[in-house]
């Protein structure tokens, strides 16, 4: 049984060079749900269960910095595993994600493989 991933990116752009990624890799993936904002994304975890989250920071409604402190108040999602991708590149920016716990960090403009390479670290697999 494979992975479930949710894409969480106001960008269609962005999330479609994520899906062809990660369609392309030698990686488990079941199946990966979208959303273009944390609002969304809290609604999809609520109904749908997934293995990891992989967010941008700035979105409208919500940010992923919202989303991920939501995540970590709530029971059902607490655990589950984000990674972010962003243009955000702060060392404030990047402390703080990593005090919420976040998985991974990975700056926009990426290649294929360090998406593949991080997702496989977080998840236990070979990229």
């Amino acid at each position: 049984m494979g992975y479930s991933i949710l894409l969480v990116d106001d960008s269609t752009v962005v999330k479609v060079v994520l899906l062809k990624i990660l369609s392309s890799s030698q990686l488990p993936i079941e199946r990966v749900l979208e959303a273009s904002n944390g609002v969304e994304a809290l609604r999809l975890i609520a109904n749908e269960p997934v293995d990891l989250v992989i967010t941008d920071i700035n979105m409208p409604q919500m940010d992923g910095f919202e989303l991920i402190e939501r995540m970590r108040l709530d029971m059902m999602m607490k655990d589950i595993p984000v990674m972010v991708i962003s243009t955000e590149g702060s060392l404030t920016r990047v402390s703080h994600l990593e005090g919420l716990g976040v998985k991974g960090y990975i700056r926009k403009p990426f290649t294929a493989q360090e998406i593949t390479q991080a997702i496989a670290e977080i998840l236990g697999g070979e990229a």
